[in-house]
């Protein structure tokens, strides 16, 4: 039988502690910027469907159901910090 996916959690919570790899951080950080999958996909030189994995193991480490949710998410707990920010 096939397993029922995760629940979303409400608003603003989110499992404790979560743990992204770089590259999760990396997509992250283009998504909250609203880049589709394809434009993360050409900015970190890896396949579409590479990113679209990672988006999933991201909605799923943070319990968030859409990538609205998940670019909200990131936004509103600083994670992670954006990997140009500081740079010329």
């Amino acid at each position: 039988m096939p397993q029922s996916p995760m629940p979303c959690l409400p608003c603003g919570s989110s499992p404790d502690p979560v743990h992204l790899t770089q590259r999760q951080r990396d997509v992250l950080a283009h998504l909250r910027k609203g880049l589709s999958n394809r434009a993360i996909a050409e900015a970190l030189a890896i396949d579409v469907r590479t990113v679209e994995t990672h988006v999933a193991h991201l909605l799923t480490k943070t319990g968030r159901c859409n990538r609205t949710q998940l670019a909200i998410w990131a936004l509103t707990t600083g994670n992670p910090s954006d990997p140009m920010e500081g740079r010329p």
